[in-house]
């Protein structure tokens, strides 16, 4: 059984954090692709060393960083500007 709360809550974090990544034309400051796969692995490692919450037995990893970085990258791509 998947606790929907800590899921739900961490992709709306997530994507409004996705949202407001913005390019800065006078910055060097890039996203690629490669910055999001690099993401991606901290995020599941974290997530796995962290765990569930005390009494949650779904998973072994901690649902709501998950669900955050999928929030994060669905932001980017739908309202994230470049």
């Amino acid at each position: 059984m998947v606790y929907i709360g800590p899921v739900i809550v961490g992709f709306i974090i997530g994507f409004i954090v996705g949202t407001r990544i913005k390019p800065n034309i006078a910055s060097n400051l890039k996203f690629p692709a490669s910055v999001y796969v690099l993401l991606a692995i901290v995020i599941i490692f974290i997530a796995y060393q962290q765990g569930p919450f005390p009494w949650y037995t779904d998973s072994v990893f901690a649902n709501g960083l998950i669900s955050a970085f999928a929030g994060i990258v669905i932001g980017k791509l739908t309202f994230g500007r470049g």
